[in-house]
């Protein structure tokens, strides 16, 4: 949620952010709102102020005529404030909902770009393989290797589903066990967690109402599920008041996440990597309201992500996401890149965001600081690593020229010491 008085004050800012964003939204009909409403209320204000002074006159009149009189003067002033609650209640509720949907300005530093075609590289890491010998597909390994099952997913689910078997499903595991150790070895609090929640948890989080085509509903319940662990893990302090000296709050998870993928028709239909469920370890941190220890922090969790990448032996780059490619309530967002030799080039893995207030305010998560005062917190959150997408990578850069498929050193002691998957048969 948007503080209202920024809004007001800095107009153009949400305007300029609004389009930047690519986002609908209509910041002139908000603030006509919001003024409507501070009318209304002041109104209200003065309404309870004569009541309070006709009621005082009234217990105090020993004339009847005249206590009739305010007695009339009372009903009239009750009906203008019955009048009045019912129009701000109204007025209230379509600002509330408009302001729902308004984007936070991106931070200094972004790129202004239209689309994921304009995010700025920072940096790559790890050199791209040539191999000697035509490469497959990660689904022409899988199949060759009996450990990647898209007909058998299809029919379980339908589109864009699939099963990992024998040393795919090991694989699978091994990369979401390595990155949780790792994180829970840097202090990390591991937390399972709902994946699904009830609607203002996605709203709180940002999810909702943008966003909301993109969720499986179970709209009989008023409940959706998640598509990545950020929404419980942020939303896991909603309503509450923190101690500043309990902050920062790193939070880590292993979910099941689920998309409908609804805006990408027809798009990455092959393979794993647009797919409609998923497991992920998600990185968590509730900080103080201080925007230099937020960067701090965002470098801290992009670095966690790298660190996992590394391991895995994998060459990745790290791009400055543009504000066409932004969320609403993000203030900046560095995506992490594997290369992917089947796509061509690089592929998403991981998002880093940074929020400040937006997250906290929807959730009405504050600390008292040692002012006395209270604050709303910051938020961040990033992958630790998303699999079975990084299965792609894995695979197909480790392939040999027997059709085999080595397994990275890191991931051995999660797969009994094996080394090399090969061809079934």
């Amino acid at each position: 949620m948007i503080d209202t008085k920024w809004l007001r004050e800095e107009p153009e800012a949400f305007r300029k952010a609004a389009r930047d964003k690519r986002i609908d939204v209509d910041i002139d009909a908000i603030l006509d709102l919001d003024r409507r409403a501070r009318e209304a209320r002041h109104k209200l204000q003065d309404i309870r102020t004569t009541q309070n002074r006709v009621g005082k006159q009234i217990a105090k009149c020993r004339d009847e005529v005249e206590r009739s009189a305010f007695i009339q003067e009372m009903a009239e002033i009750k009906s203008e404030a019955q009048e009045v609650t019912g129009d701000l209640r109204d007025v209230e509720s379509a600002l509330n909902e408009r302001l729902l949907r308004v984007p936070q300005p991106a931070d200094e530093g972004v790129p202004v770009g239209a689309d994921e075609r304009e995010n700025v590289e920072v940096r790559r890491v790890g050199d791209v393989p040539e191999p000697d010998f035509e490469p497959k597909d990660h689904l022409a390994l899988g199949e060759a290797l009996d450990i990647i099952d898209i007909e058998r997913g299809v029919k379980l689910a339908g589109t864009r589903n699939y099963a990992l078997k024998g040393a795919g499903a090991e694989m699978h595991y091994a990369v979401l066990r390595l990155a949780l150790e790792r994180m829970l070895a840097k202090g990390y609090t591991l937390l399972n967690v709902p994946v699904l929640v009830n609607d203002s948890v996605m709203e709180g989080t940002g999810y909702f109402p943008v966003g909301r085509e993109e969720a499986y509903l179970c709209e009989r319940d008023g409940q959706a599920l998640v598509g990545t662990s950020e929404v419980p893990l942020t939303g896991f302090h909603a309503d509450e008041v923190l101690a500043e000296a309990e902050l920062p709050k790193k939070y880590v998870a292993l979910s099941t996440c689920f998309r409908r993928e609804a805006g990408a028709a027809g798009k990455d239909t092959r393979g794993l990597y647009r797919i409609h469920f998923f497991d992920k370890v998600e990185q968590v941190i509730v900080g103080p309201n201080d925007r230099e220890r937020s960067v701090a922090f965002h470098e801290e969790i992009v670095a966690n992500a790298e660190e996992v990448l590394r391991a895995l032996e994998l060459p990745y780059r790290v791009v400055n996401v543009c504000t066409g490619d932004l969320g609403q309530g993000q203030v900046q967002k560095f995506d992490i890149e594997v290369w992917m030799p089947s796509r061509g080039g690089y592929g998403e893995t991981h998002s880093a965001s940074r929020f400040y207030e937006f997250q906290a305010r929807r959730l009405n998560l504050r600390y008292r600081g040692e002012d006395g005062k209270l604050h709303y917190c910051h938020t961040l959150n990033n992958t630790v690593i998303a699999s079975p997408r990084i299965l792609i990578p894995l695979l197909e850069l480790n392939q040999t020229s027997d059709g085999s498929v080595r397994v990275p050193p890191a991931l051995r002691p999660y797969m009994g010491g094996r080394e090399r998957i090969d061809p079934a048969g």
